[in-house]
């Protein structure tokens, strides 16, 4: 066909050679995190996000969850589960989502993650190209074969359920895919602090400054300091405060480190911040819609059918 003129043959593409960089020599030295988008549960349910933390010594899965979403939030709790869990390790390496970090150089505050990793202590480097951390990229697609079969045979639909199940299959995946780190010792650090202080770090936090009566508007809410009259605490009129919100919505209120008794009241629906989706988020956002479109549509069916039985029955009345 080539010869007769009917068929061009596609131009080979350069094949760009990536020299192999050593493993790091102890467990903990350096983590890769990521997150996998897929069809997890086939067509049993919707498609979520797998969010892995592997370490590069070993090849170890050391913490993995299922979400619904790659977020900000869904980070900052596989970030608490692991530090809670290993310890703190020495770097974090991810790629440059604004998760991560700010492509803004003019801006200098850090995001919610990179303040989080940075008051752990942790080292955050990022990756110029998907090659550079292939020991992760490269699990996922063993995932995506051996872990979507493994769900199937257990019958798993949920990522509640999968959540549940899934210790039980990473330890399974690390005995036979992990490997003896050159060095022994282990990298990582004990976190010193609390639960609860651990939770507080892995949170949203953001800065308000306090009127004259003591209140400060959050997300559309009013949030007003409890006061006693034996200390009205005048001192803190037009000081900056930490509005501190939990992964589960909690709010909190710190002046340097201590918590703050307050009163919230809702104002008006705050819509900023539900109209904002990076390209991680789009995909989500666009279904919720579809959902919302589709739920509209059948009331108006059972709206128009309700109202044509009505009139047919009028009429042979």
């Amino acid at each position: 066909m080539m010869e007769a003129g009917l068929w061009k043959a596609k131009r080979s593409r350069v094949r760009h050679i990536h020299s192999p960089r050593e493993r790091r020599s102890r467990l903990g030295e350096l983590v890769q995190i990521d997150g996998s988008p897929h069809a997890w549960f086939e067509d049993r349910a919707g498609k979520c996000c797998l969010i892995a933390f592997i370490d590069d010594a070993t090849g170890e899965l050391m913490q993995a969850c299922f979400y619904p979403v790659e977020s900000t939030n869904a980070y900052l709790h596989s970030l608490q589960c692991y530090v809670g869990t290993h310890g703190r390790p020495l770097a974090l390496y991810s790629d440059r989502h604004s998760i991560f970090t700010k492509h803004d150089p003019e801006d200098p505050v850090p995001t919610q993650f990179e303040r989080a990793v940075g008051d752990l202590n942790i080292e955050s480097i990022l990756a110029y190209s998907p090659q550079a951390k292939g020991r992760v990229e490269r699990a996922f697609q063993t995932l995506q074969d051996r872990l979507v079969k493994a769900i199937r045979l257990a019958r798993i639909s949920t990522i509640e359920a999968a959540n549940a199940w899934l210790p039980q299959y990473l330890a399974q995946h690390n005995a036979r895919f992990k490997r003896v780190a050159a060095d022994g010792a282990n990298a990582h650090r004990i976190y010193e602090g609390d639960a609860q202080a651990l939770a507080r770090i892995c949170a949203h936090h953001y800065e308000r400054r306090l009127s004259k009566t003591l209140t400060c508007q959050f997300m559309g809410r009013l949030l007003v300091l409890i006061t006693r009259p034996e200390q009205p605490r005048y001192a803190l009129r037009a000081q900056t405060i930490k509005v501190v919100e939990h992964l589960d919505g909690k709010l909190e209120l710190l002046w340097g480190s201590e918590a703050l008794p307050f009163k919230t009241f809702e104002r008006h629906q705050h819509l900023s911040a539900t109209r904002v989706a990076d390209d991680k988020l789009l995909n989500a956002r666009v279904d919720d819609v579809l959902a919302k479109e589709a739920v509209r549509l059948r009331k108006l069916q059972a709206k128009v059918a309700s109202q044509n039985a009505s009139r047919q029955s009028r009429s042979t009345a």
